[in-house]
């Protein structure tokens, strides 16, 4: 009987075949973190030019959805430096409209980020205001929800009004926003937007998470009012959050956090950067705070004056730069701090950076 022999097969493609079919069958060995984020500016607003005044900037998505966004400030030199501030960085169905109404889930699949600046009693002609959105995209997060809480005040000189925003049960916070209202109230102000958890080891909110920590859940908001009065003053919080129905099991958020000291000195400024290291995941979102210190571990406090104010809080270069519009990698957020007119002894600055891995 005539014999058929079959070729053997090179040890390489063996390799290759058995390779392979590990890869399928452990859980873990090889996976691709789907999510990316675009950002996008459209640059500088000039304004405002009066003062107890306020512009409204904005940034758009023309894909993919907002996970978070920012906003930079030019302040010019001198003591009118002091009178350009941050008084909201949050989401937008359209560009223009707020959502300051009724509170819970207030919009779903968001693609604008609002950048507003205001002024106090100074101004000059240097001040603009430029807003940044962080354009996100995942195989797995595909829609999204904004769920605003507002608070009543603050109402007197040198008090915090701190307010949190939750997730729903089931979903994963990736970034959120601060707004505060009336313009014409000049030294109220948001000093602090920063990721936090809904449980009593965060103080339900007035503790912020801390560098390391996964998975917050909640955005807290933190308005300071410099002693102008009370004309219904408002401080809101925004969270951004995955839809509804997604299951969110394999995806982590980890947070990035840095504290400097200062500023300190009557009219001079601060920055502090934090970033997504290599293994942390995508820069999804970030935040930004002015305070007494120690965020992380103790409830949160004012900083040493009633006119220190938040001046950026965007994606940035691990330097600080802030990133160009259609920036694809950036992996650093940046926090811009600022005092007024007189000192503020024992006043610190902070930076979060959100870091998604979809786990897909």
């Amino acid at each position: 009987m005539r014999k058929t022999f079959l070729p053997r097969r090179p040890a390489a493609r063996k390799a290759l075949v058995v390779g392979a079919l590990l890869a399928l069958a452990v859980p873990g060995i090889a996976y691709a973190n789907t999510v990316g984020v675009t950002v996008k500016t459209p640059g500088a607003t000039m304004g405002p030019g009066s003062a107890f005044s306020e512009i409204s900037t904005s940034a758009a998505c023309s894909s993919g959805l907002i996970s978070g966004g920012g906003i930079n400030q030019a302040i010019g030199t001198g003591t009118s430096s002091n009178g350009n501030k941050i008084n909201g960085t949050s989401p937008s169905p359209d560009g223009s409209t707020e959502y300051t109404g009724s509170t819970g889930v207030v919009g779903t699949d968001v693609a604008y980020w609002l950048g507003i600046g205001g002024s106090g009693g100074a101004v000059n002609a240097s001040f603009s205001s430029t807003p940044y959105a962080m354009c996100f995209t995942s195989s797995l997060i595909n829609h999204t929800q904004v769920v605003m809480n507002k608070i009543a005040g603050p109402t007197t000189s040198g008090t915090v009004g701190l307010v949190t925003a939750s997730c729903p049960a089931g979903t994963r916070l990736i970034g959120g926003g601060a707004r505060i209202t009336p313009a014409s109230v000049g030294s109220l102000k948001p000093i602090a937007s920063f990721p936090t958890f809904n449980d009593s080891a965060h103080a339900f909110g007035q503790k912020a998470a801390a560098d390391g920590e996964n998975n917050p859940d909640s955005w807290t908001a933190v308005g300071w009012n410099g002693g102008g009065g009370n004309s219904g003053n408002t401080t809101y919080a925004y969270a951004i959050c995955s839809g509804n129905n997604i299951d969110i099991s394999g995806a982590t958020v980890k947070v990035r956090h840095s504290e400097v000291s200062g500023p300190t000195a009557a009219t001079s400024g601060q920055t502090v950067t934090a970033g997504c290291g290599g293994n942390d995941g995508k820069l999804i979102a970030g935040g930004a705070a002015i305070s007494g210190g120690n965020v992380t571990t103790t409830n949160f406090t004012g900083p040493g004056s009633v006119g220190d104010h938040l001046n950026g809080s965007y994606p940035s270069t691990s330097g600080g730069t802030p990133v160009g519009d259609g920036t694809t990698t950036a992996a650093s957020w940046t926090a811009v701090t600022h005092t007024g007119g007189v000192s503020s002894p024992g006043t610190y600055s902070d930076a979060w950076a959100l870091c998604a891995d979809d786990g897909v």
